[in-house]
């Protein structure tokens, strides 16, 4: 019963996929929240340095 608890190729794959969509999903949040102004963000709990740190995208739009 060994085998039982190993995961198998594939989902190891789509464990890697889900992690990586996940990584590129947080950047373009990083990089959509960083167009608000400083007021808004406040407002909602974020700081402009903090997200300046975090990686990330600028969305093309």
């Amino acid at each position: 019963m060994a085998n039982a608890n190993r995961k198998g190729f594939f989902r190891n794959a789509l464990d890697a996929m889900i992690e990586a969509r996940s990584r590129q999903v947080a950047g373009y949040v990083n990089g959509t929240l960083l167009m608000l102004d400083d007021d808004t963000l406040k407002a909602n709990g974020y700081d402009r340095e903090t997200l300046k740190r975090r990686p990330h995208f600028t969305p093309p739009f």
